[in-house]
């Protein structure tokens, strides 16, 4: 049955395979969720969508029995109520959760891990040839390329994946709950597991996918659910669907006022030099051929192109992480001789990587190391000597200025979700006091409400002064938040949309510069 029909007509005459009723969960100090309703009927993929901290993992926790729910609040399978005290329970019932953090055993077998706590057994030993035999047929089913008998250790990600789906499957779960199954995987892989989830929702299960990808919601939903601080929002059918109505719902206000843009653009005025001037910059044509722009103060630069066109290799030339053969770089007017990430530091330019956990960040030390890591050495006291107060105010005052989400400084920055890393990020450049702020795709990998609020401090960083060029391949993002926006494409900056000498704004005229067509 398809899955518009299975929304209009089964949810009609039959519960509910999954009703969440009424559920509340109260910490010390904190209402984590309060009278939140939620139903999935089998047949369906349900998206769950809230940004960080909306209770999307709480109200999942709940459902599988890691935490108990407050009294009051209802959890019924097929219209039963029954009662989750622990996770095996929750199993015994159908309910089947795979996080983001899979949790595989990698020295064990696909078998040992698909039966781990369930193995049948035969004269008193475990039989493991029922195990190898049994996951034959639903990893048959998976179109998986690996074993019963290949361990775990041995697979990629995505295989990972199949593995817990199995593992779901083989237990005869009739509810699938999929926590941003996709951050780790390739495009490719993406598509395959779509595929699958839409093969399984056509088998009769019940998924819900938790996911802040509009794009991915957009593709695969059937419905969509949605949290705010807690509560309990609203849930919007297949037809329903748009970026306008979940942005308003996610974090409060309607799409216009989510692009901040409360600053007044300075390119295009004949008063004033710019602020940085790149002329010819190449690493001699290898992904950058000789590039020419202006940035003022106060103005958002966006530089959008296609992957590869060479946008991220230009900034990393311009800052110093990787060696020019050629081309002149000047800040305020005045000639710099950049050679490195230092130096570029030193004339008044910061570069926040797309890459914040390989290249920018240092997960396993603090909030306060990370935030202070630019200007360690900038109020040390003689001989050298940290003064350790002012760097616990300055990660203070960081947490307080950019809405961190974080209990308390010393707390290690792997832990936090990545919106609240990419600001933690975001306080150590701004902590350098920066002339010219480089932002390579300062919202990848984050959710709807952080995404708000870089968009806010980048609006203010701008008010400041700051020229700040942002790299991104979201066109909507660049389109709401820049001035004007430069086009790369194969190496070349093939033109400019906005401003005073440009073409409006469209995502029409970013495309044509970006695959050299001509509109």
């Amino acid at each position: 049955m398809g899955a518009t029909a299975l929304s209009a007509q089964t949810q009609a005459t039959r519960p509910p395979t999954l009703e969440m009723r009424g559920i509340s969960k109260t910490f010390p100090g904190t209402k984590a969720l309060s009278n939140v309703a939620l139903k999935a009927w089998g047949g369906e993929i349900l998206s769950l969508m809230g940004e960080n901290g909306a209770g999307k993992s709480t109200l999942m926790k709940v459902l599988s029995g890691a935490y108990q729910a407050d009294a009051g609040g209802q959890i019924l399978i097929d219209g039963e109520v029954i009662d989750i005290s622990n996770p095996h329970v929750a199993r015994e019932h159908g309910i089947a959760i795979i996080y983001q953090e899979l949790s595989l055993l990698p020295n064990l077998s696909v078998a040992e891990n698909i039966f781990f706590g369930r193995e049948p057994s035969k004269g008193g030993l475990i039989d493991r040839r029922t195990m190898r035999e049994s996951c034959r047929d639903v990893l048959k089913r998976l179109g998986a390329t690996f074993g019963p008998e290949t361990i775990v250790a041995q697979l990629s990600i995505a295989e990972r994946q199949l593995v817990e789906i199995a593992r779901a499957l083989q237990s005869k779960s009739k509810i699938l709950v999929m926590d941003e199954p996709t951050t780790t995987l390739s495009s490719r892989e993406t598509d395959r597991l779509f595929a699958l989830m839409r093969q399984l929702r056509n088998d009769g299960l019940a998924i819900i996918y938790i996911s802040h990808r509009m794009a991915e919601v957009y593709e695969l939903s059937d419905r969509v659910s949605v949290l705010r601080d807690g509560t309990y929002v609203g849930t919007l059918d297949k037809d329903d669907i748009s970026a306008e109505k979940l942005v308003k719902m996610m974090v409060g206000r309607d799409l216009g006022s989510f692009y901040k843009h409360d600053h007044v653009a300075k390119a295009g005025r004949a008063k004033g030099q710019p602020m940085l001037s790149v002329e010819g910059v190449t690493d001699g044509g290898k992904r950058v051929h000789p590039a020419s722009f202006t940035l003022y103060a106060g103005e958002v630069l966006g530089l959008a192109g296609l992957v590869g066109s060479g946008r991220t290799e230009l900034a990393r030339l311009i800052y110093g992480a990787d060696p020019k053969a050629g081309g002149t770089v000047k800040v305020d007017g005045k000639p710099v001789d950049i050679r490195s990430p230092k130096d570029g530091i030193d004339a008044g330019i910061t570069y926040l990587t797309e890459d914040r956990k390989h290249q920018g960040l240092f997960l396993d030390m603090s909030v306060k190391d990370n935030v202070n890591f630019s200007v360690i050495g900038r109020d040390a006291r003689g001989g050298g000597v940290l003064n350790r107060r002012k760097a616990v105010e300055r990660a203070k005052s960081s947490i307080a200025n950019l809405k961190i989400r974080v209990a308390s400084a010393a707390i290690g920055v792997g832990t936090l979700s990545g919106g609240n890393q990419q600001k933690v990020l975001l306080a150590r450049w701004l902590e350098a006091k920066p002339r010219v702020m480089i932002l390579d795709e300062p919202t990848r990998g984050v959710d709807i409400g952080a995404k708000a609020e870089i968009y806010r401090i980048i609006d203010q960083l701008a008010q400041s002064g700051v020229a700040v060029l942002v790299i991104s391949s979201e066109l909507p993002e660049v389109m709401g938040i820049c001035d004007r926006i430069l086009v790369m494409r194969e190496g070349h900056i093939e033109g400019q949309v906005g401003g005073a000498d440009g073409p409006p704004v469209t995502q029409e005229a970013i495309m044509a510069l970006a695959t050299g067509v001509q509109l």
